[in-house]
């Protein structure tokens, strides 16, 4: 915990630092939900394909996804969702051609969560 997953358009490879991403993440979520960084983990999904409303060409978009055990208030997700929508503007050269759509968002894990 936190289980983060960024998926990302394809298009995006070489405009989006990855790894760099998830190194300033970590200690951003430890610190706005009060957990420790070693227990932020981050995927990457490539999509090869993505479709934004009716854009002939399709539009580029990153959606980080943030699952947190249960307990944090919804202002504390806010918060957590607008820092990282911040960060991720910051880890993303300029793309030319397609439309950049970004999203965040932060929730509580299932009871049925388990790890080892």
């Amino acid at each position: 915990m936190p289980q983060i997953t960024v998926d990302y358009s394809a298009e995006l490879d070489e405009a989006f630092d990855r790894p760099a991403f998830a190194l300033a993440l970590h200690p951003l979520v430890a610190e706005t939900v009060n957990t420790k960084i070693a227990a932020c983990k981050t995927r990457f999904r490539r999509a090869e394909e993505t479709v934004v409303a009716d854009a002939p060409d399709g539009d580029a978009l990153v959606h980080v996804d943030i699952s947190l055990l249960p307990g944090r208030t919804p202002e504390t997700k806010a918060r957590l969702t607008e820092s990282v929508l911040e960060l991720l503007t910051g880890h993303l050269r300029t793309v030319s051609g397609p439309a950049l759509h970004l999203s965040v968002e932060a929730r509580d894990l299932d009871a049925s969560y388990r790890k080892a």
